[in-house]
């Protein structure tokens, strides 16, 4: 009966240094899976910051983020306002002769349309002009009037030279 009592205390005894061994193992595993986790999760964190960062650089010039453009239009809805705009500028496109507000002609029968349009502050938008095989920009001033169409006027242009074709 001792022989079974020591080999029971001698077997568990055992047991109990495999078992502090194993938790060892998969204590230190969780601690380096944790600590793993915690770096991609910083350096998530710092990416975000930057593409957040760079976000708010990029948007410096924008009707948006422009105080005084905002006060200045204290009685409308920016984004509302914002629509209507990019819908009156676009929708000048539909001339058969292009865009107005683009002052060259169709080249090899593309008109001048306007891409892209960025809000400025109260007073200005630049926007992405193309005809097809060419491109360029526009500076442009505008008004916004009460229960009218808001007016437009072309400041400054420039027409990017056509890009060869790399092979």
């Amino acid at each position: 009966m001792k022989k079974a009592v020591l080999y029971l205390f001698i077997l568990s005894l055992l047991f109990n240094v495999f078992q502090y061994m194993n938790s060892t193992k998969i204590l230190k595993t969780q601690s380096k899976e944790i600590e793993n986790a915690k770096a991609k999760i910083k350096m998530v964190r710092d990416s975000s910051n930057i593409v957040y960062n760079q976000m708010l650089d990029a948007n410096y010039f924008s009707l948006e983020m422009n105080d005084e453009s905002m006060d200045y239009f204290e009685n409308y809805s920016i984004p509302e306002l914002t629509e209507k705009i990019k819908n009156e500028l676009l929708a000048l496109n539909d001339n058969p002769k292009g865009n107005p507000l683009v002052p060259y002609d169709a080249i090899d029968g593309n008109k001048f349309i306007i891409n892209k349009i960025k809000i400025i502050n109260h007073r200005w938008i630049i926007a992405d002009v193309y005809s097809g095989t060419l491109r360029g920009e526009i500076l442009i001033k505008y008004f916004v009037n009460e229960n009218k169409p808001t007016d437009f006027e072309t400041i400054e242009t420039i027409l990017f030279p056509k890009v060869k074709n790399v092979q």
